[in-house]
């Protein structure tokens, strides 16, 4: 029998204005984000994700830190990061972390493993940017020897080896949960399988249908592998409001100034109003009143047969009282309805 759907929430902590549109600090931020979280929880929502980010207009740097005070809150909601940016940590002390994180929340820690796609991580910690593919594979092929929490023996090239090593403290219910976080490369998508562990789809833009190859291409290198396929999630930007109107009104002043300072770094034109109201009716911008949501969640979850939903609510500026706001209406509204459509 398939698991039901599940439904979670993803935030990178980004910095938010005050009543009187002034940048709150970057520390009520966090304390927000704990609020948030405890919400989602009450809610019974399945999952919260925080990102890491070093930068100015994201407040977490440290999700694991953040989550441990969400999990001495939160009571059955799971806990992990969106993404941890392995290629620029360590390995082993990554798994302490979420193992640590794991035994606080007393088995709810998940974390997903990704490069990341901003890369101010790679000069703050001392490491060559372009090393950026050999740094991610080597160091999932250490932190997967260390699932097992048997005594590691490996070797790299980056690194000294080990040899008989175990890894303090072990995950007290089983395996750490841990996904790979991909951005569209059919190569992360074959080599989550090759570590059989499974696969979070980061679908930021454009229709969301046009992931399903990856989905394919995952389910064949299982087949290769010999192995039953791993679940499949998929992270996508949203907001809800009581109408579509008021979603979109409150959404797009502080979407498009996030979407530009980022894209301005990257060479991208500023958004236009066309492009945001196309992404929010065509692409993976989960954007309007409960009932548009729901219905744009449930056909992303049959097209790519997802089997849990990250919505990544908050977006620039945008106050934290409206982001608690769309969490209530998406545990409350959202996800009841998304489950009615789905059977």
């Amino acid at each position: 029998m398939t698991a039901p759907l599940a439904f979670g929430l993803d935030t990178f902590g980004d910095v938010t204005k005050d009543a009187g549109g002034a940048m709150l600090p970057h520390a009520q931020v966090i304390r927000n984000v704990v609020d948030e979280a405890v919400l989602a929880d009450e809610l019974g929502l399945d999952f919260i994700g925080l990102g890491e980010h070093h930068r100015a207009d994201f407040a977490i740097s440290s999700p694991d830190t953040v989550l441990g005070a969400i999990a001495a809150r939160t009571k059955r909601i799971r806990l992990g990061s969106a993404v941890t940016v392995l290629s620029s940590d360590d390995p082993i002390r990554v798994f302490q972390r979420f193992a640590t994180l794991d035994a606080l929340s007393n088995g709810r820690a998940e974390v997903i493993l990704g490069r990341g796609s901003f890369t101010e991580s790679f000069p703050l910690f001392g490491f060559d940017l372009r090393a950026y593919e050999v740094l991610f594979e080597e160091k999932l092929d250490l932190f997967a020897a260390l699932l097992s929490q048997k005594p590691v023996t490996w070797q790299g090239k980056l690194r000294p080896p080990l040899k008989d090593q175990l890894v303090y403290p072990p995950v007290q219910h089983g395996l750490l949960k841990t996904w790979i976080g991909v951005g569209g490369s059919p190569q992360s998508v074959v080599r989550a399988a090759h570590y059989d562990l499974p696969l979070m789809l980061a679908i930021i833009g454009g229709d969301p249908t046009r992931f399903a190859p990856y989905v394919d291409l995952n389910q064949r290198a299982y087949k290769e592998f010999g192995r039953p396929a791993k679940p499949i999630g998929v992270h996508s930007p949203g907001y809800v409001a009581e109408t579509d109107e008021q979603a979109r009104e409150e959404l797009w002043p502080d979407y498009k100034a996030m979407r530009d300072r980022i894209g301005k770094e990257r060479g991208w034109p500023p958004m236009s109003r066309d492009e945001f109201v196309n992404e929010a009716e065509h692409g993976s911008l989960y954007v309007g009143s409960p009932e548009t949501v729901a219905r744009k969640i449930a056909k992303t979850a049959t097209a790519l047969s997802i089997a849990r939903f990250q919505l990544k609510y908050s977006a620039g500026p945008l106050p934290h009282e409206r982001l608690m706001r769309s969490i209530e209406l998406y545990g409350r509204k959202v996800v009841p309805m998304v489950r009615e459509m789905m059977g």
